[in-house]
């Protein structure tokens, strides 16, 4: 059985037991905070959601996110987090690139593209979990990588194609069908693929962050979190299991005359990855005060008494304009900042 399969059938198992929301896009542009601090130009182009104003290209983890942001792009109006991922592009048979468009994950649909995020809880329904920290940041997934791999991080990574409609079509596959791969799909994905991200869920208890963005946090040291796997000694602090979902509305180019004459993969990620395996994802913690932790306490599901929500139409309200003012949409003769596929 694949991880994300796994995955999968015990989020059905305790749906009423997690936090699932939407956070509509915020802006898309080349800045990376976390891994290129101070540049005004990433190397490749992110899709960042959450909060407005606090996002820039320095994030100092000393500061306060809740107290700089203006708006949240989030249905829980206490989290002014960032997350951020790449960017995905089609890239045609005449060699020219178009950026994918995002859409709404299921039962979400209202939501401005944007991204969907779990919290998730120890799904024994017991175990107590500890919130992130303020100034606590973390990511997932190598950049450089380009081929599969078996290691606790790259089992991470996967992709689920929709084979038919989406949006209840009656031949539609179901919310949590299709067919999961670590690599994007070779195929017409019909309805959409959808991209995942698990981060690691132990802690060393003492680090908000480190150089790597990695070491401080660790992956469970036998079996997986589902399964109610250990921490390793070095990392005895278990953290909620955070979760990204990404819909990218890839119905556009379900013609394959527009794919390379070879029939070959034509999706390619912003950072030059034209198979997947270097997938990545970014965190910032930013949740006000102890909302997280009572969350987290009270075994919060979908709907959550302990927080405060917001409309996603004002969630959708919430935007920022790129500091990067470059071309990023129509067709491109090369991806945003000249960035090679490898």
């Amino acid at each position: 059985m694949k991880w994300s399969t796994l995955t999968s059938l015990a989020l059905v198992a305790r749906a009423n037991a997690f936090l699932r929301f939407s956070c509509s896009q915020l802006v898309t542009e080349r800045l990376d905070p976390l891994v290129n601090p101070g540049v005004p130009q990433s190397p490749h182009l992110h899709q960042v959601h959450l909060h407005q104003n606090a996002f820039n290209t320095t994030m100092d983890p000393r500061n306060d996110l809740p107290t700089m942001a203006s708006c949240t792009s989030c249905t829980f109006s206490e989290d002014f987090s960032n997350y951020w991922t790449a960017v995905l592009y089609f890239r045609a048979r005449n060699g020219s690139y178009k950026r994918i468009p995002q859409m709404g994950n299921h039962y979400l649909e209202q939501a401005n593209g944007g991204i969907t995020v779990y919290y998730i809880p120890p799904y024994d329904g017991k175990t107590k979990v500890t919130a992130f920290k303020p100034g606590f940041r973390m990511l997932v997934g190598d950049v450089n990588t380009r081929t599969k791999k078996n290691t606790p991080e790259a089992r991470q990574m996967s992709f689920r194609c929709y084979d038919k409609g989406w949006k209840g079509e009656k031949d539609s596959t179901p919310p949590g069908g299709g067919t999961d791969t670590r690599e994007l799909p070779n195929k017409v994905c019909t309805g959409g693929i959808r991209a995942h991200n698990y981060f690691p869920t132990c802690w060393d208890g003492k680090s908000l962050d480190s150089p790597d963005h990695k070491s401080h946090v660790a992956f469970p040291s036998s079996g997986t979190f589902e399964s109610g796997g250990p921490c390793p000694s070095t990392h005895p602090v278990k953290l909620p299991q955070i979760l990204f979902e990404v819909m990218w509305n890839t119905t556009e180019f379900n013609d394959k005359n527009l794919w390379p004459e070879d029939g070959s993969q034509p999706f390619v990620y912003s950072y030059g990855d034209a198979v997947g395996y270097g997938h990545h994802a970014d965190y910032v913690f930013g949740w006000k005060g102890d909302s997280l932790q009572k969350a987290m306490d009270a075994n919060c599901g979908v709907s959550c008494p302990q927080l405060k929500t917001q409309a996603t139409q004002n969630a959708n309200r919430c935007v920022q304009q790129p500091k990067v003012k470059e071309q990023i949409d129509g067709w491109l003769d090369s991806l945003p900042g000249g960035v090679q596929v490898t």
